[in-house]
């Protein structure tokens, strides 16, 4: 074989080969799954989960926490709904169950909350600037991760973060909630798919 005739990059005219590049580039992006571009389909996350979690409160003290979550397609998008059971002392408990419906954005993996109807009949997100909560999501790789943002009287904020993250069995919890920038609390707990 001559040398000229061989195959591979020398094969190829210089001038080709950026060319080339850029088609296997543009071919890779739309032949790849949607979920290695952006994030786990909703369905990965579908399930209901339960675990537990222990909490240092400000003062030291060690609360015991229930902590459930649902998470549903819907007609337009999907619902996740948690509930919190904190043991105080004394064996008393407190309860909070929280339910929002994300619909779809334009942009992908983003998600607005739905969280009343507006006159016209439509799921819209609360108003911020009245003291409701301004509530998202968004799914990155294997996260499914809801936001609360709370802004107070004197203009301050409050934002809440729920990570999501699919696991083997269930899911990987990671709560942090932030004040005018400052990590007030945070809680790690894996909850097992049921």
């Amino acid at each position: 074989m001559q040398p000229n005739a061989r195959f591979g990059l020398n094969a190829i005219p210089l001038r080709l080969i950026p060319l080339i590049a850029l088609t296997l580039i543009l071919l890779s992006g739309w032949f790849s799954p949607a979920s290695s571009r952006h994030g786990a389909p909703i369905e990965d996350f579908v399930g209901d989960y339960v675990g537990e979690a222990m909490m240092v409160t400000a003062d030291g003290e060690t609360q015991r926490r229930d902590l459930s979550v649902r998470i549903r397609e819907t007609e337009d998008g999907f619902s996740v709904k948690w509930t919190t059971i904190t043991y105080k002392a004394e064996g008393r408990t407190k309860q909070k169950t929280y339910e929002i419906e994300f619909l779809p954005t334009d942009r992908h993996w983003i998600y607005s909350a739905a969280m009343r109807r507006n006159v016209f009949g439509h799921e819209v997100p609360l108003d911020p600037m009245k003291g409701e909560p301004f509530v998202w999501a968004r799914i990155m790789g294997k996260t499914l991760t809801v936001y609360s943002l709370f802004i107070d009287d004197m203009g301050g904020y409050e934002l809440q973060q729920y990570d999501r993250t699919l696991a083997d069995g269930g899911l990987q919890l990671e709560f942090k909630r932030f004040r005018n920038g400052e990590m007030m609390r945070s809680v790690t707990a894996f909850l097992e798919r049921q």
